[in-house]
């Protein structure tokens, strides 16, 4: 199974990150092409991958489902190597406050579902979307819009995890 899952994410790389690339330049979000910017590439790669996977309380493996924790928990260690706690408000302690103004691809943005503050976390994808493992509707890892009434009711904050890049916008 994960030598499906590696293989579909080097193909994707290869297809899926133009036609991704060509929709964030129309909505006037950073562009994933510089060296610099590759472990951001590959961290949101490696997140859209998992869509589909199931929910799982508590979860963090792709085979028997993840929390949303343990999603991004597991994709963050993958694709970057970095370990973070597994649980949403302690990776909230764990990384740098930014304003929503300042989100970039694959930083972290969070929310309370749980009459709680930072009990909900997902990864950002640019254009106001974020990826994440619900436990509602699907019950899946899956994106949803931040604009959308529940989540625009619930946000929390945002983090970042991974160093901004320096863009030369001249």
């Amino acid at each position: 199974m994960r030598l499906i899952i590696i293989l579909l994410v080097n193909l994707l790389l290869g297809t899926f990150h133009t036609a991704w690339a060509d929709d964030v330049v129309k909505n006037d979000a950073p562009i994933l092409s510089t060296a610099e910017d590759s472990p951001r590439a590959e961290l949101l790669l490696y997140a859209m991958s998992l869509i589909g996977t199931s929910y799982k309380l508590g979860g963090q493996s792709f085979d028997t489902g993840m929390d949303c924790s343990g999603f991004v928990r597991h994709v963050y260690s993958v694709a970057t190597g970095i370990l973070l706690p597994h649980n949403a408000l302690a990776i909230s302690r764990a990384s740098m406050k930014i304003h929503r103004a300042e989100l970039q691809l694959g930083d972290l943005v969070f929310f309370n579902t749980m009459k709680r503050t930072f009990s909900h976390v997902g990864i950002y994808l640019g254009d106001n979307r974020f990826v994440h493992a619900s436990s509602s509707k699907s019950e899946s890892v899956m994106v949803s819009d931040m604009g959308e009434r529940y989540w625009a009711k619930r946000f929390n904050g945002a983090r970042r995890i991974l160093q901004s890049v320096a863009r030369d916008d001249s």
